[in-house]
């Protein structure tokens, strides 16, 4: 038999945790660069690499360079205008045409005669009638329709004016002046 060892007893000691150094963080207080061309910089995947055709197996775009094999779109000098349909008579020629639409149409601005009454001055021009917000752009076309009546005399600056909108103008003691283009 061999001889027994005396069972050892073993504790354990118990470690202080150890703790890791915090690193600071410091702050670096760049100056602020204006934007200029030698710091500009397109933003990512604005900027697609070309795609190498012709350069072999190994490349995965050789041989039939990603145009497939025989057929029209193979061949040199493929490309086709757009709406293209391989021959045969494209949709925008089997719809019918209808109507005639003038290349020399003009769109007016509308305005009415009760939206000129929440105007105090006693002149209305294009300007004023952007202040006011009656009108998007003052260089393009103005029209006064006689929707609504006017109470105060004034003087009211458009391009055109309707029958009834100049009629009033001039009832309630005001003038119509056309602006001419």
């Amino acid at each position: 038999m061999k001889d027994k060892k005396p069972a050892v007893k073993h504790t354990t000691v118990k470690k202080a945790p150890v703790k890791k150094p915090v690193l600071k963080k410091t702050e670096v207080k760049r100056p602020q660069s204006l934007v200029s061309l030698h710091n500009l910089k397109a933003p990512f995947g604005a900027h697609k690499k070309k795609k190498l055709l012709g350069r072999g197996p190994g490349s995965g775009h050789g041989k039939t360079s990603t145009r497939g094999s025989k057929g029209q779109t193979s061949r040199a000098g493929r490309h086709f205008y757009l709406g293209f349909e391989g021959g045969q008579s494209p949709l925008i020629r089997k719809m019918p045409k209808r109507g005639f639409v003038s290349n020399f149409k003009k769109s007016y601005q509308i305005v009415n005669l009760d939206e000129l009454n929440r105007i105090k001055e006693t002149t209305i021009t294009p300007q004023l009638l952007r202040e006011k917000g009656l009108i998007r752009d003052e260089g393009a076309l103005i029209k006064i329709l006689g929707d609504g009546t006017i109470k105060n005399p004034v003087t009211v600056q458009a391009h055109a004016f309707s029958k009834r909108a100049a009629s009033q103008i001039s009832d309630a003691g005001g003038k119509a002046e056309i602006i001419n283009v």
